[in-house]
């Protein structure tokens, strides 16, 4: 249950904390150029992604990370469980059109 309360307050964290990129991120996904994976992070879709796809990546990246330790470190858990819970999320969350990496390595379209 502390799992799931902070799973759910990281989540709003993320939504409102990346003001300066939710708007390139939202582009990226609408426009296909970048999706999330199961571990809870996104990457690009196309495998030779131009060189701002990439930094979006690593920057949202480097983003989660630290607020999937925080939220760990307060739960005492491993951070890869929290990251996991939040790809559910996200992956719930996605919309129409936005890409999901499947377990198998195949991306789906939303």
């Amino acid at each position: 249950m502390k799992i799931k309360h902070i799973a759910n307050t990281l989540f709003l964290s993320l939504l409102l904390s990346l003001p300066a990129f939710a708007l390139s991120l939202d582009a990226a996904k609408s426009q296909g150029l970048v999706g999330e994976t199961p571990q809870g992070y996104i990457a690009a879709v196309i495998a030779n992604a131009d060189s701002s796809v990439k930094q979006l990546v690593d920057s949202i990246n480097t983003q989660r990370k630290a607020a999937y330790q925080e939220s760990a470190t307060k739960a005492g858990v491993a951070t890869d469980i929290i990251a996991k819970r939040m790809a559910q999320r996200l992956y719930q969350r996605a919309e129409s059109g936005e890409y999901l990496l499947q377990p198998d390595g195949r991306w789906t379209k939303q």
